[in-house]
């Protein structure tokens, strides 16, 4: 298919820019937000999980009919959803009011979200497929860079519903891009698949040994990227006294660092196959997450600590994430969006799963994000090792 893989990489990208923006720009309205609703901060960091899991399900339920009925359709009736769920979150005045109608916000950016690396995968393969994947992923890695900054400065207009009002204007935005720039991708022919064959094609994803060490590689480090996004607000807005104008700033060097590795990994993409740029990236992470034990066991832990680590272990999401979707997809190309749904199901339920490990029980203490950091990155090394071949 002839078409420029710039365009489509910018495309793709403002359309995945979606679930960043939904999850990071309310995040220094967090305290404002939980005195709005009534409950504490740590209860209130439960809407990123309850965001994660109806983003998972919203993956899972519109990945199979995206390959069933076309690209487009799926994904503009997944802006509409979005838009409205955003609307409805400016009027919430309690916090089961606020989960119910983030959780239906995400089942939308579900469905938008799960065409992306389908469209990658549509368009181009192979090393093609890795590069254009890891520019996208640079240009969407300003949504959560900006996204922070964007919601403090609405919070210093009006109060936090502005950002839910922002939000959805950028899906009305995102709702006359892709409905007047970007084509059909879905190769017209296709026999549309029944629900027993789309259990079968879920099925044969998760029997497949190599496939699901790349799966287990991007749910482990997104784990471990949600167990530090929910534990953020907490942890540098009380816990260590930034203010909300500041917490854009330290939360956004994060993602200069991941723009830097997705740079890294397109360069070194030209001598080393994309399955060696993962190994490395879950490497790099398992260390990062040790020295944040270390560092929180000696009683050292500050931001001059912290934060560093916390960038090195976020920052390898730019070498584990494309690489590991692009390998993942050359085995199932002829199923892309139901094997991008499972993989993106079981990767937002890890983050959820991550971030309610974090914030469910409010303990006072950096403990709770440092521990989960380390265990999922012990996972992910240990299972990508033992499930998939050295290449």
């Amino acid at each position: 298919m002839s078409l420029d893989p710039r365009r489509v990489a910018l495309l793709v990208a403002a359309n995945t820019a979606l679930a960043p923006f939904a999850i990071d720009a309310y995040l220094p309205a967090m305290p404002a937000l939980a005195a709005s609703v009534g409950a504490s901060i740590h209860h209130t960091e439960l809407s990123i999980s309850a965001f994660l899991i109806g983003f998972a399900l919203g993956q899972l339920l519109f990945g199979p009919l995206s390959d069933r009925l076309g690209r487009k359709p799926v994904l503009l009736s997944g802006l509409v959803a979005f838009l409205l769920a955003s609307l409805a979150i400016t009027t919430v005045d309690s916090l089961t009011a606020l989960l119910i109608w983030r959780f239906l916000q995400a089942l939308g950016g579900g469905a938008c979200v799960v065409n992306s690396a389908a469209i990658v995968r549509d368009c181009f393969s192979g090393r093609e497929a890795a590069r254009v994947m890891s520019t996208m992923a640079m240009i969407m890695m300003l949504a959560p860079l900006v996204a922070p900054a964007v919601g403090s400065g609405l919070l210093y207009l009006a109060d936090w519903w502005l950002i839910f009002v922002f939000l959805a204007s950028y899906a009305a935005f995102l709702l006359w891009l892709m409905g007047t720039r970007l084509p059909e991708t879905r190769a017209s022919g296709q026999p549309a698949a029944s629900f027993r064959q789309v259990l079968a094609n879920y099925a044969s994803v998760l029997t497949h040994r190599e496939g699901m060490g790349y799966v287990c590689a991007v749910a482990a480090s997104f784990a471990g990227l949600f167990a530090f996004v929910t534990a953020s607000p907490f942890l540098y807005i009380e816990h260590f006294g930034l203010s909300p104008a500041m917490y854009p700033v330290v939360f956004g060097v994060n993602v200069v660092v991941i723009a830097g590795s997705n740079r890294v990994n397109i360069h070194l993409l030209r001598r080393r196959t994309p399955q060696q740029n993962l190994r490395l990236g879950l490497a790099i992470q398992l260390f990062a997450a040790t020295a944040l034990a270390v560092v929180a066991a000696s009683g050292a832990a500050s931001l001059v600590t912290v934060v560093p680590l916390v960038m090195l272990f976020t920052g390898m999401i730019g070498l584990i994430t494309p690489n590991a979707i692009s390998s993942l997809l050359e085995h199932f190309s002829h199923i892309s969006a139901t094997a991008t749904a499972l993989l993106g199901g079981i990767q937002f339920s890890s983050g959820a799963l991550a971030g309610f490990m974090v914030g469910a029980f409010e303990i006072e203490s950096i403990w709770p994000m440092v521990t989960t950091m380390l265990i999922v990155s012990l996972f992910g090394n240990v299972a990508l090792r033992r499930l998939t071949p050295a290449h």
